[in-house]
C-alpha cells in the first residue's frame, strides 16, 4: 500500500523530517477525544494525564471511568462492558497493562472481547522511570495470545489512523504507544491498514524492518548509509500481528542483508516474527537489533537508546559493519 511521506531531506528542520515533535501517546489522546461514538467507553487506571485519556475525560466525562490503581479490575470491567455491547478502550502504562496477562488472556483474548488495550510508555524510551516501567516484553506477550491484534504506530499521523482502524475492528487489539516525542514522518493523506506495512525507499542492498518510535532511527540510519553508498529500504511494520508476510518475503527476495530494529527484547518481538516467516517461506540470515535480553535502566531516552544500540548512529554503524565483514 502506498504511503505518503514528508520530505526526509528537507532543510526546514535539523532532523530532516518534520520540525514538529509529538509523542504517540499525545496523538492517541487527542484523536480518541475527537471520536463521536456514544457507544465508546474509555477506562483508565489513575494515569489519564500521562496516558492522555484526560482529553477524552474532559470532553466526554459521562463515558469515562476512572478505575484507580487497579489494572486487573479495569481489564475485567472492560470485558463486562464489551459483553453488553459497548466498544471499550482501556489505557495505562504498557508495563502495568500487559503485566496483567492472566486477566487479558481469560477476560479479553479468550472471549474475543471488543476491547482495545492501549499501552503507553512502552520500551526503554520510558526513560527516567527505570526498569520497572520500561516494558520490553509486551509485544512478545500480546502477539502470543490467540485472537489478539498488535499495532505499533510511529508518529502522529500513523497513530491517529491506526486508532481509527482499530475502532472499526471487532475484537481485541493491543496498541503500543510511546512516551517520547518524535518527528512526524507521514503526510495527512497516508493510509494504514491492519495486516499491512509501509515500504520506504527502494534500496536493494538491504532491508531494515522496524516500527514505533525507533522507525525514525531506521530512517535516519537509511540516510547515513546512503552517504556510504549502502542503499537500504525501510519497512514500517506497524501491524505486528497480523504481520505483512508478503512484504517480508518480497524484501528478502529483492534485497541483500536483512535487519530488524525495535525498542523491545530481541526475543519474541518483531525480530522473532520476521525470523519465523523467513524460516517458513524464504530462508535467509536476519540480524536482530534491539534490547539484548536484559532489563533497562533509568536515564534520558536518547542516552538509553545509544547505550542499548538502537539510536540511528549505532544502527547505521552496525549495518555498515555487516556489509563490510559479510
Amino acid at each position: 500500500m502506498k504511503k505518503q511521506l514528508l520530505n526526509l531531506t528537507s532543510k526546514e528542520s535539523e532532523n530532516g523530517m518534520s520540525n514538529v515533535l509529538i509523542s504517540t501517546r499525545e496523538s492517541f489522546g487527542k484523536e480518541l477525544a475527537s471520536v463521536e461514538d456514544k457507544n465508546l467507553v474509555v477506562l483508565d487506571a489513575d494515569l489519564c494525564t500521562s496516558t492522555k485519556t484526560s482529553y477524552f475525560r474532559d470532553k466526554h466525562p459521562d463515558r469515562f471511568i476512572e478505575n484507580g490503581i487497579a489494572e486487573a479490575d479495569m481489564i475485567c470491567t472492560a470485558s463486562g462492558l464489551a459483553s453488553c455491547g459497548k466498544k471499550v478502550v482501556i489505557s495505562t502504562f504498557a508495563t502495568f497493562l500487559t503485566g496483567r496477562y492472566d486477566q487479558i488472556r481469560m477476560s479479553i483474548a479468550y472471549p474475543k472481547a471488543n476491547v482495545k488495550l492501549c499501552g503507553s510508555h512502552s520500551g526503554i524510551t520510558a526513560g527516567e522511570d527505570g526498569a520497572s516501567h520500561q516494558i520490553i516484553e509486551d509485544i512478545n506477550l500480546m502477539r502470543g495470545l490467540p485472537n489478539m491484534t498488535v499495532l505499533a504506530p510511529s508518529d502522529d499521523i500513523s497513530t491517529r489512523a491506526l486508532l481509527r482502524e482499530m475502532l472499526k475492528y471487532d475484537g481485541p487489539v493491543y496498541l503500543r504507544l510511546s512516551r517520547c516525542a518524535t518527528p512526524i514522518i507521514y503526510t495527512e493523506d497516508a493510509e494504514f491498514e491492519i495486516g499491512k506495512s509501509s515500504q520506504i525507499g527502494e534500496g536493494k542492498d538491504g532491508t531494515i524492518f522496524s516500527y514505533g518510535d525507533v522507525l525514525y532511527d531506521a530512517l535516519k540510519a537509511q540516510e547515513i548509509l546512503k552517504d556510504e553508498n549502502i542503499d537500504v529500504r525501510v519497512i514500517d511494520m506497524y501491524s505486528i500481528k497480523p504481520i505483512d508476510r508478503e512484504m517480508v518475503v518480497k524484501s528478502a527476495k529483492e534485497t541483500g542483508l536483512l535487519f530488524t530494529l525495535e525498542d523491545h527484547n530481541i526475543i519474541g518481538g518483531l525480530g522473532s516474527a520476521v525470523a519465523e516467516i523467513l524460516c517458513e517461506e524464504c530462508p535467509k540470515k536476519l540480524y536482530r537489533i534491539g534490547i539484548n535480553d536484559q532489563f533497562g535502566i533509568s536515564g534520558k531516552a536518547d542516552t538509553l537508546k545509544k547505550k542499548f544500540g538502537i539510536d540511528y548512529d549505532s544502527v547505521a554503524e552496525y549495518v555498515k559493519s555487516k556489509f563490510i565483514f559479510d
